[in-house]
C-alpha cells in the first residue's frame, strides 16, 4: 500500500512517499480503506521528534493522526462494524498512521461516519472534536451560562469547540484575526478580540474557563482573566502529573513533566485556579456523540482546502506554514 512516513525524525525533508505491505488486523481490529485524512500540528510535532520521550514511536513510522473511510475486514471478536461500513476515527496514540492506504484500528477508537458529511468533512473533525469534547465536556463540564474563553477560534480546535460550547449553553469569547470576525460568529462566538490590535487580558474577565491552544505568553494571561475556581485547559502548554500519570510513564519522566508546569501551575493556585494539560485519546464512544451533534446540525466542519494524496507533502507544508485561513487541510485518497 502507498503511504507516507519518516524513517528519522526532523523537518519536511524527512517525509518521504513509500511501499509498505498492508497491516493484518487482529481479533478486535477493523480494517479501513483510508478516503481522506486530515493534518494536523501533532503531525508536525511526532515528525519533529517532539515527543520521543513521551510517545517513543519506533520507525520507519507512517504518519497521520485523522481518517474517514470504509470498512473492508473485521477481525472476529468485532461487533459493532460490518464490511461496506462508512467510518471515521482518531486512532490509538500508538497506532498512528492515517497517511496510508490502509489501517487497523481498534473497535473501541472507531465510530460511524456522521451521514450528513463527505469523507473530506468527516475527516477533518476526529482529532479537534475530541479535543474540544474532551477538554469542554469531559474537562470542564461546561454549564449552560458558564463564560468560555477560546483560543484561536477559526484553528481546527477553535472552529468546533465554538459550536460545541455554544451548543452546551455557554457565553463564548474567542480570539481572531479581523479578517475571521464573521465566521467565528457564526460559529458561536459572542465577543471576538482581534488579537493583533487588542489585549485579551485586558477586556475579559471573570470567566470560568479557559481552551488555550497557543501556550506560551497566551496561556500566563489567560489565567488573569478567569475568576477563582475557573479552569484553564491548554493543548499548547507544559504536561502535568496527570498526563505522566495516564501515560504510564517512569518516575522520573513524572517528575520531569511536573517541573516542566510548576511555574504554570504556582501563578494558577495564587490565583485560585486551576491548570491542567490535554493531549487528547481515542474514543469511539464519544466521536459517536460528537456524529449525533453533527447530524443534528450542532457542528459543522470547517475545511480550508483539500489535496491529493500524491500531494501529502505539500498539504504538510501548506498547514505548517500558516497559510490556512479557517479550519483544516484535508487530504484526499480517493
Amino acid at each position: 500500500m502507498k503511504t507516507y512516513l519518516i524513517e528519522k525524525y526532523g523537518d519536511q525533508s524527512a517525509v518521504r512517499a513509500a511501499e509498505l505491505p498492508p497491516p493484518e488486523p487482529g481479533a478486535d481490529d477493523v480494517l479501513v480503506e483510508i478516503h481522506a485524512a486530515s493534518v494536523n500540528p501533532l503531525d508536525f510535532k511526532i515528525r519533529d521528534g517532539a515527543f520521543r520521550l513521551i510517545l517513543p514511536y519506533r520507525l520507519p513510522l507512517v504518519l497521520g493522526n485523522d481518517l474517514a473511510g470504509v470498512v473492508v475486514q473485521v477481525g472476529s471478536a468485532v461487533t459493532r462494524f460490518a464490511v461496506g461500513d462508512e467510518v471515521y476515527a482518531r486512532p490509538a496514540r500508538d497506532r498512528i498512521g492515517t497517511f496510508a492506504e490502509l489501517i487497523a484500528v481498534h473497535q473501541k477508537d472507531l465510530a460511524h461516519k456522521p451521514a450528513t458529511l463527505t469523507m473530506a468533512e468527516a475527516a477533518s473533525l476526529p482529532l479537534v472534536a475530541l479535543t474540544s469534547w474532551q477538554a469542554l465536556v469531559e474537562g470542564a463540564q461546561v454549564r449552560p451560562g458558564q463564560r468560555v474563553l477560546i483560543h484561536a477560534g477559526s484553528g481546527g480546535v477553535g472552529t468546533i469547540a465554538l459550536q460545541l460550547a455554544r451548543h452546551l449553553g455557554a457565553h463564548v469569547a474567542t480570539t481572531a484575526s479581523a479578517a475571521n470576525d464573521s465566521l467565528v460568529k457564526e460559529l458561536g462566538a459572542d465577543v471576538v478580540i482581534d488579537y493583533r490590535a487588542e489585549d485579551f487580558g485586558e477586556l475579559l474577565d471573570g470567566y470560568d474557563v479557559v481552551l488555550d491552544t497557543l501556550g506560551g505568553k497566551t496561556l500566563e494571561k489567560s489565567l488573569r482573566v478567569l475568576k477563582p475556581g475557573g479552569k484553564v485547559i491548554s493543548i499548547a502548554g507544559p504536561p502535568d502529573a496527570g498526563f505522566a500519570r495516564e501515560l504510564g510513564a517512569h518516575p522520573i519522566l513524572r517528575q520531569a513533566m511536573n517541573a516542566l508546569s510548576f511555574t504554570t501551575r504556582r501563578h494558577a493556585k495564587r490565583r485560585g485556579v486551576s491548570y491542567s494539560f490535554l493531549f487528547m485519546k481515542a474514543s469511539g464512544a464519544q466521536l459517536s456523540e460528537l456524529t449525533r451533534l453533527v447530524d443534528a446540525g450542532a457542528i459543522r466542519p470547517v475545511v480550508d482546502r483539500v489535496f491529493p494524496f500524491g500531494q501529502t507533502r505539500e498539504a504538510m507544508e501548506y498547514a505548517e506554514k500558516g497559510r490556512t485561513k479557517a479550519g483544516k487541510v484535508v487530504i484526499a485518497m480517493r
